[in-house]
């Protein structure tokens, strides 16, 4: 998925409140008429502004069940989005509203049971169960404008290497290379360019993180792009 598409979903909790404005409603009713997955997102999550408005005791607002919706479904269903949106516009109360789903859409994605505890301190055991984790900024090398950063988590295997870099030049295919302070390296992970010259990519070393000194991209011809300093 694209960071572009990633950024999209993340609104439809606001899309379906209308506390969107009119370029982020406009982008995303372009998204939806061609991408699948977030139109079967959007008709998952149309329940939630039903149950939110039911505790306002304000009309719901009811979108038929599916699971792949037709072109003449979406097309009912953004209208009546939009028919919707305008109403909230004028109501004062639109603002928490909007601001209940986000929550609660947040919930639902990443299956978090919300409590009312607050203020919980976190057990000793629980902290030392967290695997180690760094985050490393790169630095371009000469005539590269190569910029993002590697966060880099310990296992029990070595570690694991979550790259987000933008402005990638050269040729690829691209390497993401990890090495030691004695000069060992490995290939964690390798990509195609992309059309944005950014990238989101994972990869694995079987270097334990305590070892780890540099993180390198690289073009297709060994040119060192960028490099990140992990200690």
């Amino acid at each position: 998925m694209s960071a572009d598409h990633d950024e999209l979903r993340r609104l439809l909790g606001g899309y379906l409140l209308g506390g969107l404005d009119d370029g982020d409603t406009d982008r995303l009713d372009a998204h939806l008429l061609h991408c699948d997955g977030c139109r079967a997102e959007l008709e998952r999550l149309g329940p939630v502004p039903e149950l939110l408005r039911s505790l306002t005791n304000a009309p719901p607002l009811v979108v038929a069940p599916g699971t792949r919706p037709s072109q003449a479904r979406v097309e009912g269903l953004l209208g009546r989005m939009r028919a919707e949106r305008a109403r909230e516009r004028r109501r004062a109360g639109v603002r928490w509203l909007a601001a209940a789903a986000v929550l609660l859409l947040a919930a639902v994605s990443l299956g978090v049971v919300l409590t009312r505890d607050r203020d919980v301190p976190e057990s000793p055991q629980a902290a030392a169960s967290r695997p180690p984790l760094v985050t490393a900024q790169f630095e371009a090398a000469d005539g590269s404008g190569l910029a993002g950063r590697a966060v880099l988590t310990g296992k029990t295997w070595g570690v694991s290497v979550d790259l987000t870099v933008s402005r990638l030049s050269g040729r690829g295919p691209f390497v993401c290379q990890v090495r030691r302070a004695d000069g060992m390296t490995e290939q964690a992970a390798i990509w195609g360019p992309t059309p944005s010259g950014n990238a989101r990519v994972t990869g694995a070393s079987s270097i334990q993180l305590p070892s780890v000194s540099t993180v390198a991209v690289a073009d297709q011809e060994g040119h060192i792009l960028g490099t990140a300093r992990v200690r």
